[in-house]
């Protein structure tokens, strides 16, 4: 069990790697850098957020910054949906991609419930 923040942390690093990919890919066109400027932002900064809320000093703290970690991953599926339906790449290129961040946010929105449940039950 001690393993899952260190997996969890590496998911979300490999995650930034892949949106940092994925950016580069984009047409260099007003859309494409646009939204990939948004993307890089929200991509990568999900993880960075979370290696803070390992440093949290509360529940109450770390449930809130893993909500900051989770509206990140929203965002960047939405950007990543964006990609996918205007077809600046191909589906082989973004399915992966947006196949990992709903697992992500499934995982901090779990993580997020579990907090809140056991400072609730103290």
């Amino acid at each position: 069990m001690n393993d899952k923040p260190g997996q969890l942390s590496d998911r979300l690093l490999d995650f930034a790697v892949s949106v940092i990919k994925i950016t580069e890919m984009l047409p260099n066109t007003v859309a494409g850098r646009h939204v990939g400027g948004q993307l890089v932002r929200a991509g990568t900064s999900a993880g960075s957020n979370y290696e803070e809320a390992c440093g949290a000093e509360s529940r109450f703290d770390f449930a809130h910054k893993m909500s900051i970690v989770l509206k990140e991953l929203k965002e960047s599926r939405f950007w990543l949906r964006l990609i996918r339906r205007t077809r600046m790449l191909t589906l082989d290129q973004t399915n992966p991609i947006i196949d990992e961040c709903e697992q992500l946010c499934a995982i901090v929105a779990k993580s997020i419930i579990t907090t809140k449940k056991r400072k609730n039950s103290k």
